[in-house]
Parts: C-alpha cells; sequence; structure tokens
C-alpha cells in the first residue's frame, strides 16, 4: 500500500487529499432528511474512526473542518491517532461574530483569542477563519479583506498557521495583491460549479495563479457528480502544491476514492470496481 501524495503549507508536510467532516456533522447540503441521516447513522466515535483510519493508512493525515466545535469528531480523530500510531494535521475553520460595526471598528479580539487559547491546547496546525467570516470582511473599493490582519496576527501568537476559507474567489485575489499574512486558502471548486460564484474556468484561473496553496473542497459537488468524473478533473486541473478535500460516509467509499484518486495522480486506469445493474448486462464482454 502506497502512500498518497503530499505537497508542503507553511513549512509543513501534509497530504494532498484532505479528510472532509461535513458528513460526518451531519451536513449533506442535499435534504434535510438526508442531513438527519448522516446524524442518526454516521456521526458517532466508531463509525468515523473506522472511515479516517483507512484514510490514516494511505498517508491521509490531514483533517479539515469545525472539529473542535464537533466533540465527537474530537474523540474519532484521537481514537483513529491511537489506533494507527499517527497524529493528525488539523485544519480549523473557525467564525466569529461580524456586526455592522466589525469592518471599521474590527473584531471582539477577546473571543478570538479565547478560540485560538482552546484550538492550541487541541494542537490544531492550521486555522482558516470560515467563509461566513472571511467573505463580510471583502471590500471590493480598495480590494482588500478588512480587519483580517489582526485575526492572522493572533493566529501566529498561538503558534498556528493562518490561512482564509473563502467562497468569493476575491478573497484570494485581494489577499495577495494586499500580502496578508496567510499561509494557503480553502476554496470552492468542482466541474459542475456547485455553490461557486464564478464559472468553472474562471474559478481554475484565480487558483492556478494564487500565490499559496490552495486546499479545494466540495469536488464531487455534494455528492451531485459521480466521483470518477469528479476526481478526473480536479486532480487534472489543479497545480502539483494544491490539495482536495474528500468526505465520505463509509470505510469502503473512503478506499474507492482514495485509489481512484492515486491512479489518476499516477496516469493509470482506473481499475475500480463497477455498479452491476440488468442495462449493463447488453455491453458486457462474454
Amino acid at each position: 500500500m502506497s502512500n498518497f501524495p503530499r505537497t508542503t503549507v507553511g513549512g509543513v508536510s501534509v497530504s494532498r487529499m484532505i479528510i472532509g467532516t461535513n458528513q460526518f456533522a451531519g451536513c449533506s447540503h442535499t435534504t434535510a432528511a438526508r442531513d438527519q441521516f448522516l446524524a442518526d447513522n454516521i456521526k458517532d466515535r466508531k463509525k468515523i474512526a473506522d472511515i479516517m483510519e483507512v484514510f490514516f493508512k494511505y498517508g491521509v493525515d490531514t483533517v479539515m473542518g469545525e472539529t473542535f466545535y464537533t466533540p465527537v469528531l474530537n474523540e474519532a480523530i484521537r481514537e483513529t491517532e491511537q489506533r494507527t500510531g499517527k497524529k493528525a494535521i488539523i485544519v480549523c475553520t473557525p467564525g466569529f461574530t461580524v456586526t455592522p460595526e466589525t469592518p471599521d471598528k474590527g473584531f471582539d479580539m477577546g473571543e478570538v483569542e479565547r478560540a485560538m487559547e482552546k484550538f492550541a491546547d487541541f494542537d490544531v496546525t492550521f486555522c482558516l477563519t470560515h467563509t461566513s467570516t472571511t467573505d463580510c470582511m471583502i471590500d471590493k473599493c480598495t480590494r482588500k479583506l478588512r480587519q483580517m490582519d489582526k485575526i492572522s496576527e493572533m493566529i501566529r501568537k498561538y503558534k498556528m498557521i493562518p490561512g482564509l476559507s473563502t467562497h468569493v474567489p476575491e478573497s484570494i485575489v485581494y489577499s495577495d495583491e494586499s500580502g496578508l499574512d496567510v499561509e494557503t486558502y480553502i476554496s470552492i471548486y468542482n466541474a459542475m460549479g456547485f455553490l461557486m460564484q464564478l464559472e468553472v474556468d474562471w474559478t481554475s484561473k484565480i487558483i492556478r495563479e494564487a500565490k499559496k496553496p490552495v486546499m479545494t473542497i466540495k469536488p464531487m459537488a455534494s455528492g451531485h457528480i459521480r466521483p470518477f468524473q469528479a476526481f478526473n478533473f480536479v486532480w487534472n486541473t489543479l497545480r502539483d502544491i494544491d490539495m482536495v478535500t474528500v468526505g465520505t460516509i463509509s470505510p469502503k467509499e473512503a478506499e474507492e476514492c482514495i485509489e481512484m484518486s492515486m491512479g489518476i495522480l499516477e496516469r493509470q486506469n482506473v481499475n475500480m470496481k463497477l455498479q452491476e445493474t440488468r442495462s449493463k448486462k447488453t455491453v458486457k464482454s462474454k
């Protein structure tokens, strides 16, 4: 079993595939019924650890999400570390209170520091301010992200690596232009354009030209694109320094996504077991 390819972000080696946690937390981006199904059937320490263990065994040791705010995820990460003897690289995406005064007066830095203290205690490596905070601070007139430098300073104070999570392409462009102290970005990227504010080709250009590595999310458009199409697109259009975040709901699904991705990256035929339905009978070789 070979290890998944890696890249370097802020001087830290990370796996190019990142474990996504939305489905572990019961968030499907599909329907309320599916959210409930995930909460009832997947949001469990042992079940999550069973899935994460597969990723870790392939060298996919980087985990993204609202881990600190979801105790079951924290417990699952620690259990996976104990099972595998490998330490998780945690990418946390906290949100902070934004009011009409925040763009001028700044954030409540007491709130920010209290969060940083907790993240540091949990050995978080990367702290990327969530899109719900980041994108409120975009100023298209000055082409800057207002007040975000103060959060980066606080992240550095607690020995974590700062970045930005965004759903708005301008965040990446303006951050690069202004020299904001960040080492990476989180950006939505998929062939369907799901939840993306610009066309896919424009988003691809922005990611390729970003000055820092980009952690892309939602490659399968939250289940709207099948894995074969999704992974062939992202792995063949991203740079070698960029990453893809993948969420799964079973150990076998995790293994399939990893094996498929490794085959694509190695330019080999993807030898995967296909679905069998009655309509396939006429096209199967005798």
